[in-house]
């Protein structure tokens, strides 16, 4: 019985095409068009620094959340944001390198 089991590297990339092949994400969203909206405001997982195990909590969040507002019927439109962490370093440099503008 085991031995007709195919290997899980197979099973995603057809999984994978499946949905490729269908669209089945963006024609989830097109069944959610006129749901009510639930937007979750989101940053890369770092901007600046070496990525860490702390990255982790912020990634399974930003995955969850999204996923479980769908599943109760909202429309979750995902739009990467950016993070700023790094912009109060940025603003320092520039003053203490006597640069202004862009």
């Amino acid at each position: 019985m085991f031995s007709r089991l195919r290997p899980p590297a197979e099973l995603e990339d057809d999984v994978l095409h499946f949905w490729d092949s269908n669209r089945i994400f963006e024609r989830s969203l097109e069944q959610a068009a006129d749901r009510p909206r639930f937007v979750f405001y989101e940053g890369p997982p770092t901007a600046n620094g070496t990525p860490h195990n702390g990255h982790v909590l912020t990634r399974v969040v930003k995955d969850v959340f999204p996923r479980y507002k769908t599943m109760q019927g909202f429309r979750v439109d995902r739009k990467a944001g950016w993070d700023t962490h790094g912009l109060p370093v940025e603003v320092e440099a520039e003053k203490r390198l006597n640069i202004h503008g862009r």
